[in-house]
């Protein structure tokens, strides 16, 4: 059952961070290829770095071909429907925006509590620094990479209360770990980095920031 679970966490994470990727590489006028290959390093580039950073080698993204596949379905399915869709201009920036939202989203709390329950089953699980750490590298990683490939402002720094989820989803995923039991804990995790990012963006929650006046 807890497999299972962390089994749909896995999935739900790489194809929505695939989809964000995709769309992005898609706005950028990237072609098929590029498309792909910055929703593979959106969709991976977290898991990569928490399993080479716990000294998983060679990462599990390596280990099992299957998870690249359906980053590949994802990102192609994203292409080919806005290609043929003939989806520009206005009409794309709307559905960019609202899809990019949601991808981000469901990507970032399913990877945040993946994230954390791998640093649980290691040896150092009694780690609570670590093992949100892990969570949230898990949960950004991916998005920071896209974002510098895609040479945009990282989209973590500047929009919606991003990080902040990813942290407080991981603390309370880790806190609840041995209180409520794994499953409970992973899906009261990944709700609360939902509910937080909904609510940044109803509200338009933002960090303060300063802003340099230009002549």
């Amino acid at each position: 059952m807890e497999l299972s679970f962390l089994l749909a966490m896995d999935v739900v994470g790489t194809i929505a961070f695939a989809i964000s990727g995709a769309m992005l590489a898609i706005k950028k006028e990237m072609d098929i290829f590029g498309v792909n290959i910055l929703a593979i390093m959106t969709a991976a580039g977290g898991g990569v770095l928490r399993d080479v950073l716990i000294g998983e080698i060679p990462p599990k993204f390596f280990q099992n071909p299957v998870y690249t596949l359906l980053m590949v379905i994802s990102a192609s399915l994203v292409f080919f429907l806005v290609y043929f869709g003939k989806m520009g201009g206005q009409l794309f920036s709307k559905v960019f925006e609202k899809v990019l939202f949601l991808s981000d989203t469901l990507g970032l709390a399913a990877f945040t509590v993946d994230g954390v329950s791998v640093g649980m089953h290691t040896e150092y699980g009694d780690n609570l620094f670590l093992v949100i750490s892990l969570g949230v590298l898990t949960g950004v990683g991916g998005g920071i990479i896209r974002d510098v490939l895609a040479t945009e402002k990282p989209y973590v720094f500047v929009r919606h209360i991003y990080a902040c989820a990813s942290i407080l989803g991981a603390l309370i995923t880790a806190y609840l770990w041995h209180v409520t039991g794994e499953n409970y804990a992973v899906a009261i995790g990944f709700v609360t980095v939902i509910v937080i990012r909904v609510l940044a963006a109803t509200f338009r929650w933002n960090l303060p920031r300063i802003h340099q006046n230009t002549p």
